[in-house]
């Protein structure tokens, strides 16, 4: 078992065959490579028993060895291996043994001790806010002059040069804003900026006439792209017989985009020498008869130019707000109360766009390529966005099924989600449910299910709201760790002790405008206060003061913003509708399968539910039993109570499966709001997600109706012989209570959808009970009371005691006491009425439905509503 060395920029390693050996960027790895074209783990080398073998596993960029990309090969003394790139990516020369080389233990060492400082300083990131407060008699000293400084705060802040004077000399960055573009630019046919700023292409490929070039994530293909959000076969380059370049869709599920916009499925479009075609974290472009890769690794620059947010009157709530987030920083974003910082968070992911101005992700307008790059973009909002009643891995499993594309493999998906766990460090955690983690950790849960599609720009808003001062700190500490790592993180807090973390901080004023940008260590000195409780009540006190006027009159303005400044602002115009639809990763009953399968999961999960679910209709259908009657009660001339006591029992039973059927799912829409909203940005459709809680409610209600009727018709007397069934009187008795359970289901989706909080479902499930028993018609005649009677057509119930009425003679068994004669029509014992009313209530229940999928659209990414 010969030794192997490995040469690598003046380093050298000697691998020891009886073990192997990881290569990749994690600095915990052996062979540490820092180079953004490699992965975290990017391949292993070790002996295969008669030769050493190097296996790639399934990097972003590739390993490749005399220039073909490769996922596992023999290697030997004399090879060598270019990782990220086929041409200039880093080279790994192989030789024998040789005296003086280092051992692989001692080389991994040194290679720890060159990695970058990025690591190092996440590495002693948690000292860093190791430091005691003052004592208490310095407090006390210092307290009255920050009420000083702030009751003379508009006297300070005239003096312009005075302020310019205090403001320390800061060199700007020289990777500040490495994005200049011209004014209205974003990846259009005309204008071709920059793909990628000023940043060389990841790799070129050759294009032979009459050769066609495949795209896909399996290894047969030409153009092989590790990437899970690109099909096996995804898309395809050719020239067509006039020597045009064509590029084709294959059918992928994540699509193929020309300038920001989606192909039709396996559809075509002609490619010019300015056009971009994206697939997945990859982007092409055509240079003569070379074919330019640009592979996007995280080494993406972030910035808003002008956004401006106008709402109903008039009123702007965020004002002419530009900065630019470096590559792999950690931004923060502090402010008051009506700062606009949340409507600022919306208009940066495209959520919301704003009326005037443009989010430029790496040159490229977000609003006009939002379904192309919603797939790079990663956001965590203040809720948990997974199912808390799971563990954390099958929370991650469900959430990579709709994600990823359809032809992924379960293997494929299972070892995403554990290269995830293990980089946040959730794999000690991950059978564990959800419920049972600290606040920290759910936090790190969701940042985990967005990092499984590999973001290189993340937001998150109010991550540590609610956690203490320790998980406050890991979970910035988390996110510092994310930027080191090749993303760039813009987080919204209100947490201001853990801002030394941060590369850039962002603080905006009352009425949404920018009052400071830049290093977060010199904000305080910035703002003229020792304390950020000093600066937030100057802002409360002053809140007619321009605060944006004299940050823009600031040294630290010229330096950090005034150059995104100098482009005028541009009027948002969106793409049609149909261009901004992204495509769905999964097909429409792959995601209704998933769905189903997690709603299932879910439900199983929570036993009391469960419980619940049958014991509710159980006692809703034994309290129909307890209507006193010597010889038995119920329906038909031989029951002692002939007239009243069978509308009280369906009066019973209806309003039992009415509340029964709602209860179930007025909180399901509004519980789950913040988890659809992140699914449907990803592409999940709405339909399905409406249709997997109306079949799972559904099934539910139905079997829930059923032993309402079961119990409460089935210890009473039935009619002998009914309408549709024959002598199965109490089956047919139940068919319109299980209906009207479905109904009232829905009508409960309506409100959970309709209302802002979970706490408000409540007083109008009652409300909604209360009215059904009034409009049953059991309680006092409907039939003939204008206007009260063309009102209870809209109830389920009327509807429901209507149909049960028509198998029990309901005309017979309780007339109208002005004038018997005088019978309601929608009891008439015919079997034609019957399958009116069971019409009627049945399609209630579908015109909720319809109602129900509008209101959604209200809780979608703006984009996206069609």
């Amino acid at each position: 078992m010969p030794e192997l060395v490995l040469e690598l920029n003046g380093r050298t390693w000697t691998l020891d065959a009886s073990r192997s050996y990881t290569l990749g960027r994690d600095p915990q790895g052996d062979l540490v490579i820092d180079d953004a074209r490699v992965s975290w783990r990017h391949a292993t080398i070790s002996w295969g028993g008669r030769s050493w073998v190097i296996e790639d596993h399934g990097s972003t960029n590739g390993t490749y060895v005399q220039g073909q990309r490769i996922h596992q090969m023999e290697i030997g003394p004399g090879s060598a291996v270019h990782l990220g790139n086929a041409t200039d990516g880093p080279r790994l020369n192989l030789s024998g043994a040789a005296a003086g080389a280092y051992s692989a233990q001692a080389a991994a060492q040194q290679a720890a001790q060159h990695a970058p400082q990025a690591h190092q300083a996440a590495a002693q990131a948690p000292q860093a806010p190791a430091q005691q407060p003052p004592p208490q008699q310095q407090w006390q000293q210092q307290a009255p002059q920050a009420h000083q400084a702030a009751a003379q705060v508009p006297q300070a802040q005239v003096p312009q040069q005075q302020w310019q004077q205090q403001a320390p000399a800061h060199q700007a960055p020289a990777a500040h804003i490495p994005h200049q573009q011209a004014p209205g630019g974003g990846g259009g046919p005309a204008g071709a900026p920059p793909v990628h700023g000023d940043r060389s292409p990841t790799t070129f490929h050759q294009f032979a006439l009459g050769r066609v070039m495949r795209i896909g994530r399996a290894l047969e293909n030409e153009l092989v792209v590790s990437d899970l959000q690109v099909s096996r076969h995804h898309a395809e380059f050719h020239v067509t017989p006039d020597g045009r370049f064509e590029i084709r869709d294959l059918g992928s599920h994540n699509g193929t985009y020309v300038n920001g916009q989606p192909l039709a499925k396996s559809g075509s479009a002609l490619l010019g020498p300015n056009d971009i075609v994206g697939v997945g974290h990859s982007t092409f472009r055509l240079v003569g008869d070379r074919l330019e890769e640009f592979v996007d690794t995280g080494e993406v620059s972030f910035s808003a130019r002008h956004l401006t947010v106008t709402v109903d009157g008039g009123k702007q709530i965020l004002k002419d707000v530009s900065f630019g987030v470096p590559e792999k920083s950690l931004v923060a974003v502090i402010g008051p109360s009506g700062s606009g910082k949340s409507t600022l968070l919306k208009a940066l992911t495209g959520y919301r766009p704003a009326n005037q101005g443009d989010v430029l992700y790496d040159n490229r307008n977000l609003y006009k390529q939002f379904a192309e790059l919603r797939q790079r973009i990663g956001l965590v909002p203040q809720d948990d966005i997974l199912h808390k009643e799971l563990t954390v891995r099958t929370a991650l499993k469900y959430a990579a099924k709709l994600r990823f594309p359809g032809d992924t493999a379960e293997a494929e998906r299972a070892a995403r989600i554990d290269e995830v766990l293990r980089e946040l460090k959730l794999d000690i955690h991950k059978d564990k449910k959800i419920t049972s983690l600290s606040g920290g950790q759910r936090k790190r849960v969701s940042v985990a299910l967005e990092l499984l599609t590999k973001p290189s720009l993340i937001f998150l808003d109010e991550p540590t709201s609610g956690l203490d001062p320790g998980m406050d700190r890991d979970v910035m500490q988390l996110l510092r760790g994310l930027a080191d790592d090749g993303r760039t993180v813009l987080v919204v807090t209100h947490s201001v002790a853990e801002l030394a973390l941060c590369d850039k901080l962002l603080v905006m004023a009352p009425g949404g405008s920018v009052a400071y940008f830049g290093p977060p260590e010199e904000a305080l000195n910035f703002f003229g206060y020792e304390t950020w409780a000093d600066v937030f009540s100057a802002f409360e006190n002053y809140r007619d003061y321009d605060w944006a006027g004299r940050w823009k009159g600031s040294q630290h303005y010229q330096m950090y913003a005034a150059d995104l400044d100098a482009v005028a602002p541009q009027s948002v115009h969106m793409p049609p509708a149909q261009q901004m639809r992204p495509p769905k990763p999964q097909g429409w009953g792959s995601q209704l399968l998933t769905l189903i399968r997690r709603y299932l999961a879910v439900i199983a999960s929570d036993k009391g539910f469960m419980a619940l679910t049958v014991l509710l209709p159980a006692v809703l259908g034994t309290v129909a039993t307890l209507i006193p009657a010597p010889h038995g009660l119920g329906f038909g001339p031989t029951a002692a109570r002939t007239n009243g006591d069978g509308a009280t029992v369906l009066l019973i039973t209806a309003v039992g499966a009415c509340f029964a059927g709602a209860a179930n799912s007025v909180r399901e829409l509004i519980k789950e709001r913040v988890i659809y909203e992140r699914e449907r940005a990803t592409g999940l459709s709405r339909s399905a997600y409406l249709m997997s809680k109306v079949i799972v409610l559904g099934l539910v209600t139905v079997l829930q109706g059923a032993i309402i009727g079961g119990i409460g018709f089935g210890f009473n007397k039935a009619p002998e012989e009914g309408l549709l069934l024959g002598d199965s009187t109490r089956i047919e008795l139940t068919l319109p209570i299980m209906a009207l359970g479905f109904t009232s289901m829905m009508f409960g989706l309506i409100i959970s959808a309709l209302v802002k909080t979970a706490e408000k479902t409540m007083p109008l499930l009652v409300m909604f009970a209360i009215v059904q028993v009034v409009f049953t018609g059991c309680l006092f005649t409907l039939h003939g009371s204008a206007g009260v009677d063309q009102l209870s057509w809209l109830m389920p119930s009327r509807w429901a005691v209507a149909a049960a009425g028509t198998t029990a003679s309901l005309n017979i068994l309780f007339p109208n006491r002005d004038d018997p004669t005088d019978t309601d029509p929608l009891w008439d014992h015919e079997l034609s009425q019957w399958f009116i009313d069971m019409g009627v209530l049945i399609g209630l229940g579908v015109i909720c439905g319809v109602i129900v999928a509008r209101l959604l659209r209200r809780h979608e990414p703006e984009v996206m509503r069609k």
